[in-house]
């Protein structure tokens, strides 16, 4: 947090930690609903255009939902309930309009309640003259403007502005670091006061720019609240299980398969929530910044999505071959995961002041890969019991990777 001259307070590991509030909890049941309906665009046979499709909603579905959390993270019992509420209310449009999205009212709906939620998440932060510093986009409406601009346009270029918005939020995470923008703020401070001396003193207007505090992320509280995110999109994936095996035949394939999908999911379960931070696999707390964080998170629940819709169409293919655009879901949200896993555990190492084993880095997560292209690549003929059976493979072998070698040492305590 920070202290109102907009110096840092780092963070004790002796105070109280807090935890997610009832508001919170109920704010995360939306997320239930949005991955869902998620999962169902990239149902049946996706296209490379549903998986465009799917990307793009569900990053804007993901960034409303983080614009809010980062709020009730930093104002904390002080988060206004009718701010949270609204949000809640708008994500469940933004969801509800996922089914439909290929029609124009369905788009139009969509990209404005984006934009709405989007001007009540900043202005939540006006209200309370702050400037979140950790994450920017939750203040930063440059990318907004294409979505006010689609809400007018039809066809496929209404796609193609939201992709625009999304990108422009994507350079703010990545460019902006919170020392530049403390830096941005301090030079700021200084330059209203000496225009302010020039003119003999400060008037209303130089008051209200100096009047604001720059906020920090709690980390042990964003931690919890990524780490429901990952739970809820892990419990999609059983349900997908569960919605489709619960209305057939329980014979010997559906049996394995269904084993399979949960010991898969129990690996990544372990591997994000267990031997990771906020559901990021691999990953130590305080390894990069917040806003780093933030953007790992959005890659791995975004794969997961994707994972979980594979697993409900493996299980609807139990009894054939997958068709390769099914196969490619699976074995690329796989192979996504690897790689944030790698990336994780190679930040996580230097964090620690360990240097990365690249040797043992390759060879515990090289191989869930290359079988994970493998599947999507080379996969055809291959049932989709086998399919699932063969991921679980990968995954037990990453999991085996962090036990034996890739687990970030602990820093030594001072006497």
């Amino acid at each position: 947090m920070s202290d109102s001259s907009g110096r840092d307070q780092p963070h004790s590991p002796t105070a109280e930690e807090r935890h997610a509030t009832w508001l919170e909890l109920f704010f995360d049941l939306i997320v239930v609903t949005g991955t869902a309906q998620l999962a169902h665009v990239l149902h049946g046979e996706p296209t490379l255009a549903d998986v465009g499709l799917f990307t793009l909603l569900y990053l804007a579905f993901w960034t409303i939902w983080m614009c809010f959390t980062v709020y009730g993270n930093v104002a904390g019992d002080r988060a206004r309930t009718w701010t949270m509420l609204i949000g809640m209310l708008g994500m469940a449009v933004l969801a509800a309009s996922v089914t439909g999205v290929h029609e124009g009212e369905h788009q139009q709906a969509f990209a404005l309640t984006y934009v709405v939620l989007r001007f009540v998440a900043s202005g939540a932060w006006r209200r309370r003259q702050e400037m979140l510093v950790d994450w920017p986009v939750a203040q930063f409406s440059a990318g907004v403007t294409p979505w006010i601009v689609s809400i007018w346009i039809d066809g496929p270029a209404r796609y193609w502005l939201w992709a625009a918005g999304l990108a422009i939020d994507l350079w703010a995470t990545l460019s902006m670091s919170a020392a530049s923008l403390q830096e941005n703020a301090e030079a700021r401070r200084t330059a209203v006061k000496r225009r302010a001396e020039q003119r003999g003193g400060l008037s209303d207007k130089d008051s209200e720019r100096l009047n604001f505090t720059l906020a920090h992320i709690d980390p042990v509280h964003l931690g919890e609240r990524l780490g429901l995110f990952t739970i809820i999109v892990l419990g999609e994936s059983v349900a997908q299980l569960v919605t489709v095996g619960s209305g057939a035949g329980w014979d010997h394939t559906l049996r394995g398969l269904g084993l399979a999908g949960f010991l898969l999911l129990v690996s990544i379960w372990r591997l994000s929530l267990v031997h990771g931070y906020g559901g990021v696999p691999n990953l130590r707390e305080s390894a990069v910044p917040p806003r780093l964080v933030l953007l790992l998170h959005c890659v791995t629940n975004g794969a997961l999505t994707a994972l979980a819709a594979g697993l409900g169409a493996a299980m609807e293919h139990r009894h054939g071959d997958l068709p390769q655009n099914v196969r490619w879901v699976l074995g690329g949200s796989f192979a996504a995961y690897v790689v944030i896993a790698a990336i994780s555990a190679v930040v996580s190492r230097r964090a620690a002041n360990s240097a990365p084993d690249w040797r043992g880095l390759l060879g515990h997560l090289l191989p869930p890969l290359l079988l994970a292209l493998a599947i999507g690549a080379f996969g055809g003929g291959l049932p989709a019991v086998a399919v699932v059976w063969l991921l679980v493979a990968g995954a037990g072998w990453g999991l085996l990777g962090y036990v034996t070698g890739l687990r970030p040492k602990r820093a030594a305590r001072s006497a």
